[in-house]
């Protein structure tokens, strides 16, 4: 009769804050004392479970000559609670008894609206399970032994650029302090807490999907297909092209795979990202091969400007070590090693200075572009649409620069290309 009634108040209950408040905490309050009532002595353990319209209601007791030997689930519509109840019971120094209520409310989130769930303005919060309530009913040591884990299935749609908080009831609002997701997937969740309480699953999504930028997509489908064919043109020249034993192009052509595969695979990415973002395990397996890729981009990067600057500076011990440790083999450890440690921690040049003034000038400038030296760009575009489109279109033509300075540029490759013709 008292959880009917309480029904009742969840028909009546009016759109004033104050007042779902009001009589959300009288709800709970009232079925946590009836549902105490249902406790009983035991030596061993016992259980007690009912269903009704608005509310499911499990009841886990142990005495003192239990014999579980694992921590028990209770189970309840949508919802699942696992409690180290034997490790509270042996707390309990005298009686070596504990009992545990569990309850999944079928109606409750129309009084304990996810609105009272602080976030940002501009976002919208859905409420993703049911409102449960776990307690310690007449039990002494309520202190819990370890961390309580709930599992709750989805009640509604999961979107995935949404962001999910275990969230429980603080009197006047949900709050998240002691509570964390453990695991989620596009059917439910598992929540870890700290503390008994009445708990919820809440998602957070923006309010209205970000606005597309019609000429930053224009840019990107049109400066990262071209930036890929020339990645694809200097590759094709490093192989074909008959080089002198001085010069190592091993960086270059590294920094041309690295890059090929990071801007092909995030080209392809951004086609098909409504199909990518409804699967969480692909999302994340394509985010750290990109890491990967890009981070062997900029060591190869590093690694090029070392080689350079051995070039430049002529020094001839460094050239011998150059020759005799800097070998291919070794610099594809380093180039490809510290990317794949990098990633597995967050889970996871030989160019010579030959023609006019003007074009050492154009080809210092471009080395600006190739050694990645345009990508410091990212930290200063903070919303300005100008370097923003500078930024994408320098990083977007790595490829055509190593084409022109490495390739075009090279007296070897002008060369072979002339004793072809012949």
């Amino acid at each position: 009769m008292v959880v009917n009634a309480s029904e009742k108040v969840v028909e009546l209950s009016s759109a004033d804050p104050n007042k779902l408040v009001s009589d959300g905490n009288r709800v709970l309050k009232a079925s946590e004392k009836l549902v105490s009532m249902l406790v009983k002595p035991t030596d061993t353990s016992d259980y007690v479970s009912f269903t009704l319209d608005t509310v499911d209601v499990e009841i886990f007791m142990v005495g003192p000559n239990v014999t579980l030997d694992k921590i028990p689930r209770l189970d309840a519509t949508n919802s699942s609670m696992d409690i180290d109840l034997i490790g509270i019971a042996k707390n309990n120094h005298q009686t070596r008894s504990a009992a545990v209520a569990f309850m999944s409310y079928n109606t409750m989130e129309n009084l304990l609206k996810p609105d009272f769930f602080n976030t940002p303005n501009g976002t919208v919060k859905t409420m993703m399970s049911t409102v449960i309530s776990a307690t310690l009913p007449k039990t002494t040591n309520t202190k819990l032994t370890k961390p309580v884990n709930f599992t709750h299935r989805h009640i509604r749609e999961f979107d995935p650029s949404g962001s999910l908080f275990c969230v429980y009831w603080n009197i006047s609002e949900w709050i998240v302090d002691g509570c964390s997701v453990l695991e989620t997937n596009s059917s439910f969740t598992v929540c870890s807490c700290v503390h008994l309480s009445t708990f919820a699953l809440i998602m957070q999504t923006s309010s209205r999907p970000p606005e597309r930028d019609s000429l930053m997509d224009l840019l990107n489908w049109v400066c990262v297909p071209v930036g890929l064919v020339f990645f694809s043109l200097s590759l094709l020249t490093f192989a074909l092209c008959q080089w002198s034993p001085r010069v190592n192009n091993v960086a270059r052509i590294n920094i041309c795979v690295s890059l090929l595969l990071a801007h092909l695979l995030f080209l392809l990415t951004q086609q098909f990202l409504s199909l990518i973002r409804r699967q969480q395990v692909l999302c994340a397996v394509i985010s750290g091969v990109l890491h990967f890729l890009f981070l062997s981009g900029f060591v190869w990067m590093f690694i090029e400007a070392v080689l350079l600057f051995i070039c430049v500076k002529n020094l001839s011990q460094i050239s011998s070590i150059n020759r005799e440790v800097l070998s291919s083999g070794f610099l594809c450890v380093i180039g490809y090693m510290v990317a794949l440690v990098v990633v597995a921690m967050s889970a996871v040049v030989d160019p010579k200075g030959h023609g006019s003034e003007q074009t050492m000038v154009f080809k210092t400038l471009s080395q600006f572009v190739v050694l990645g030296c345009s990508w410091i760009l990212g930290f200063f575009t903070n919303g300005n649409k100008t370097l923003e489109i500078i930024f994408l279109i320098l990083n977007s033509q790595q490829g055509t620069f190593i084409f022109l300075i490495y390739c075009v540029l090279n007296n070897e490759v002008r060369h072979f290309s002339i004793l072809l013709y012949e």
